[in-house]
Parts: structure tokens; C-alpha cells; sequence
């Protein structure tokens, strides 16, 4: 994608990827705790403190997904220079408000794939 398109598309492929890295990336920590508690490194009480780097990964790879950025959304800016596009600022209210309201569900649908991650590891441990 290289144009913008309100509550659709604000990031392109350079930015996608970095979402994906940083996605891949929290998953990492989260199972390196996952990993502690399994050698008994790590008291089970610990997968708690997996929550916020399994919703950060969640946020990472639906937002590389969507090719959306939340925080771009939330801050009415858009960045397709990766794909070719340009990177900018939304100034139309509409725009602003279908961006705001993707940012909104795309962390919706992380906070539900989070609870449903890390319950189902507090279930099996």
C-alpha cells in the first residue's frame, strides 16, 4: 500500500516490519520467562510478568497485520514512505476519527489475544 486510507492504512512496508520485529520481539522475553519457570529458574507466580510483553507482541504483529499503527492513529499521523508513499499528518476530522477508532479496536483484539495467551499458560502450569 503506498496511499493513506483513513481507519485503514497509516503505515507502510518499513514500518510494518519494524511493528513485526518489535512484535517477535516481546514474544521472545515473554517465552525466555516461560522458559525460566519450565527449568524452575523462576517461581510459576512469574508468568504474570509475561501479560505485558505477550500484549506487546500481540500489538506488534496485528498492527504489521492491519498495516496500522496505533500510536500514529492515535497522534493523527500516517507513514507509507517505506512503500513508496509519503509520511505526514491527517488533518481532516473524519480521517482523524476513523484512524482513532482502528488504533481503538486494534488494541481491543491484542487485549483479548492477551488474555486468552497468558491464561492459557496459567492453566497449563
Amino acid at each position: 500500500m503506498t496511499e493513506y486510507q483513513p481507519g485503514a492504512c497509516n503505515i507502510g512496508a518499513t514500518q510494518r516490519r519494524a511493528r513485526r520485529l518489535s512484535g517477535i520481539g516481546s514474544f521472545g522475553i515473554a517465552a525466555g520467562i516461560v522458559v525460566g519457570v519450565l527449568f524452575a529458574v523462576l517461581p510459576e507466580s512469574a508468568l504474570v510478568a509475561t501479560a505485558p510483553f505477550v500484549f506487546g507482541g500481540w500489538v506488534g504483529l496485528v498492527q504489521d497485520y492491519a498495516g496500522f499503527c496505533v500510536a500514529f492513529g492515535a497522534l493523527a499521523r500516517y507513514d507509507l514512505s517505506g512503500s513508496g508513499g509519503s509520511a505526514g499528518s491527517v488533518s481532516d476530522r473524519e480521517a482523524v476519527r476513523a484512524d482513532r477508532k482502528r488504533a481503538v479496536k486494534i488494541l481491543a483484539v491484542a487485549i483479548v489475544l492477551t488474555a486468552a495467551t497468558t491464561g492459557s499458560l496459567m492453566v497449563v502450569f
